[in-house]
This record gives C-alpha cells, sequence and structure tokens, in this order.
C-alpha cells in the first residue's frame, strides 16, 4: 500500500503588499474556528473593520519581515519539505500545503492521488492541539476530499508537544547563540480566546488545571503549552525560578490565555534581569510572531526596560534535527 503524507503549516501571504495582505487576512479570520463568531458577525468585523484598517499595518510589518527568498514561513516550510523528502525515499509520497493561501491543501491531495497514495497521514505542524489550527486543518482537508472525489483512508497526528525528538530538536537551537551567561529563559507561545479553551475543556482555566498533561486535558491547548515547557526545562535541568511561560499575539478587548508576554518581559526587566533567551515553540518556523513581535517588538520592550538584551532563539525551521524528529514522529504514527 503506497502511503502519502501531507505536511501542512499555516500559510503566509503571497506578497508583502496591502492587497495580498489582505487577500490572506480574510481567508484566515474568515474561518469559523479562528474567528468563532456567527457568520454575519463574522463577515461584518472582517471584512468591516479588520480587514481594511489592519491590512495595511500588517503589510508593512510583513515588508519589514520579507527577505529577497520571500516569505520566511513559506521558505523555510520549503526548504523542511526538500529535505525530508529526500530523507524519505520511495517509502512515502510527500506533499507540502498551507492552511491558508498557497500552496493550497486541494493541491497538495491531488498530488498525493496522483502519485497512486492508498494511505494518507495528515500531519498539521503545530505541536500544541488547537480547534484553530490543527482541527481547522483536519476539517479542510475532509472537505477536499470530498471535492475532489477522493476516498482514502487517513490518519491524522494530533500533537506533537511532548515528544522527545522535538524537545531535543527545539533545545538545540539554543546552542547557536552565543550569549554568556543568561539571567532567564522565557518560552512564549501564540494566544487563544479563553473562551475557545473553556468551550473545549470544562474546568478549564482554574488554578492547576495545567500543572500536569493528564486524560481530562490531554487536548487543551494551554496544558499542551505547559508540557512542553516542563520537558524543555528539564532537558536544560531548569529550576521553576530559571524560566517562565506566556502567550503572545492576541488581538480585541475579550480575555486571552495570560500570563501575557508583555507582561512576564515588563517584570524580568524591573527585577533586574539582563539577559533573556525566549524560545516560541508553537512556531516550527520562523515567521512575523517570532521574528518581528519577539525579535523586534518585545526586544525593544525589554531594552527599553533597563534590559541588557533578549536573545530569540531560531524557529526549528529545516534544521537536522527537527527533520530528525519528524521522521521520528512519521515513524511512530504510520
Amino acid at each position: 500500500m503506497k502511503k502519502g503524507i501531507l505536511l501542512v503549516n499555516l500559510g503566509t501571504p503571497d506578497s508583502p503588499s496591502v492587497r495580498d495582505v489582505r487577500q490572506f487576512l480574510r481567508e484566515f479570520l474568515m474561518d469559523p474556528l479562528v474567528v468563532d463568531m456567527p457568520l454575519i458577525a463574522r463577515w461584518l468585523l472582517v471584512n468591516g473593520i479588520v480587514v481594511p484598517f489592519r491590512g495595511s499595518k500588517s503589510a508593512a510589518e510583513y515588508q519589514r519581515l520579507w527577505t529577497e527568498k520571500g516569505s520566511p514561513l513559506k521558505v523555510h516550510s520549503e526548504a523542511l519539505f526538500t529535505k525530508m523528502k529526500e530523507r524519505m525515499g520511495s517509502k512515502y509520497s510527500l506533499a507540502m500545503a498551507m492552511r491558508y493561501q498557497s500552496p493550497t491543501i486541494v493541491s497538495g491531495l491531488q498530488e498525493l492521488r496522483d502519485a497512486g497514495c492508498e494511505e494518507l497521514l495528515i500531519l498539521p505542524l503545530f505541536p500544541q492541539y488547537a480547534e484553530a489550527t490543527s482541527l481547522s486543518v483536519f476539517n479542510k482537508v475532509a472537505d477536499d476530499l470530498k471535492k475532489i472525489g477522493w476516498s482514502v483512508k487517513t490518519k491524522k497526528i494530533y500533537n506533537f508537544a511532548t515528544d522527545t525528538g522535538f524537545i531535543n530538536a527545539l533545545a538545540s537551537q539554543a546552542n547557536s547563540i552565543k550569549t554568556g551567561e543568561i539571567d532567564h529563559t522565557v518560552f512564549s507561545y501564540h494566544g487563544l480566546p479563553e473562551r475557545q479553551l473553556e468551550k473545549m475543556n470544562s474546568g478549564c482555566l482554574k488554578e492547576g488545571c495545567c500543572d500536569d498533561l493528564n486524560e481530562q486535558n490531554n487536548n487543551c491547548y494551554r496544558a499542551q503549552c505547559y508540557a512542553t515547557s516542563r520537558a524543555l526545562a528539564e532537558k536544560n535541568q531548569f529550576s521553576k525560578e530559571q524560566y517562565s511561560v506566556c502567550f503572545q499575539s492576541r488581538q480585541g478587548n475579550i480575555p486571552w490565555i495570560q500570563p501575557y508576554v508583555d507582561d512576564v518581559i515588563s517584570d524580568l526587566a524591573k527585577q533586574g534581569h539582563r539577559k533573556i533567551n525566549v524560545f516560541s515553540p508553537a512556531f516550527v518556523a520562523d515567521c512575523l510572531e517570532t521574528t518581528i513581535e519577539i525579535g523586534h517588538t518585545y526586544r525593544n520592550l525589554f531594552k527599553e526596560l533597563g534590559g541588557e538584551e533578549l536573545y530569540l532563539v531560531p524557529s526549528l525551521n529545516s534544521s537536522d534535527t527537527w527533520c530528525d524528529a519528524l521522521e521520528s514522529i512519521i515513524a511512530n504514527n504510520y
């Protein structure tokens, strides 16, 4: 039986132009699992307020991010795909897709169908499971399979938050930074509205609910983020006092998962910390949220408050240790 693997990342605008950024934002934010509002209210919010007013600001940020090769997220994803395709050889057929924009999921599925695959592994490149990311991918794959009329046996990888290879690969990324003595390490994850967690997990966000990962909270995004952090801290032999966990990229006035990254970084500066490392373990490829949000915005905030330096630990991108981890994850689930 010929096996296919669909690797899926979030996506990126096709260019940093205002037009293309607005198109990306519109597709992304109209996903009901991203903005969980009734259709009419979501359409009015996205097309009447967010896209018109945020489009130009977001385009300016993407213009700062863009390189000669293009969007870092897409460049790193393509490099990862090339390496993985070489590694997997003839045993598997691989395709790369983005949940939003290009290359599309439907094009990836068509490629795997044309290769004669009789079984399909869906691997969203999101270490921690959330409805707004992994489930959105699974739903889109199901819709596109129906669209192209392909009935194929599928398997899904929901998360790899504490996978040993993934943790080892993350830890090795810090070795590329020649920093001297670090005062503190921060693990910063993409945030979600609190209501999205509460909707999935009764009893969520109560004291101690994320102290361990168990049957009750196994699909909780916040609990998985803390589990990743504990595994990384153990790997690096950090005490509880040597690291912090926080969440970034919140939007609007509703409560998002706490603690917020700006509060944590501000507190560290006020406490006298001078050199800190920041990991972004929810992102496997460097992107706007890592390079610009952490690497520029919060680095500048830390220095303005008296910090000497904030070092952004590179994402996994297409590192050999990440390829090793992915190869192991696939073997263990296929």
